[in-house]
């Protein structure tokens, strides 16, 4: 049976969020070069990849298996990306703070919390903005 538009479930594209995540690191990037120079853009950078590169790899995993008919092996996959995507996040913090610890470890939490609060932020992104013509 063909559901009607109107009654879709309506998804985020993934694509779109990432974009979004990359473009929250960048703008800490930003404010950090403004405000302590290279040492604050680059500490914000690494932050912004340490949250950026797991959110790519689970986006990649997942995308791989649709719902539907293959539920079982949907479940199964979500919840070995998260595992990646965990110890993903947990390898690279420990490879930026054992080999280049950033000069201004404030920038790169702020950059690595950035991109993560852009998934709370995400069903704010979805909203379709009006168009004149639909007014």
């Amino acid at each position: 049976m063909h559901r009607h538009p109107s009654r879709r479930r309506e998804r985020i594209d993934t694509t779109r969020l990432l974009g979004w995540q990359a473009a929250a690191a960048m703008s800490v990037m930003a404010i950090g070069a403004l405000i302590a120079g290279s040492e604050g853009a680059l500490s914000a950078l690494m932050g912004g990849l340490v949250g950026l590169i797991p959110s790519l790899y689970f986006a990649w995993r997942i995308g791989s298996v649709r719902g539907g008919r293959q539920a079982g092996r949907f479940v199964s996959n979500l919840y070995r990306a998260e595992a990646g995507k965990f110890g993903l996040t947990v390898a690279l913090m420990a490879a930026v703070f054992a080999a280049v610890p950033p000069s201004n470890p404030i920038f790169f939490f702020v950059a690595y919390v950035a991109v993560l609060f852009t998934h709370w932020l995400a069903p704010w992104f979805k909203r379709d903005r009006p168009t004149p013509e639909s007014r």
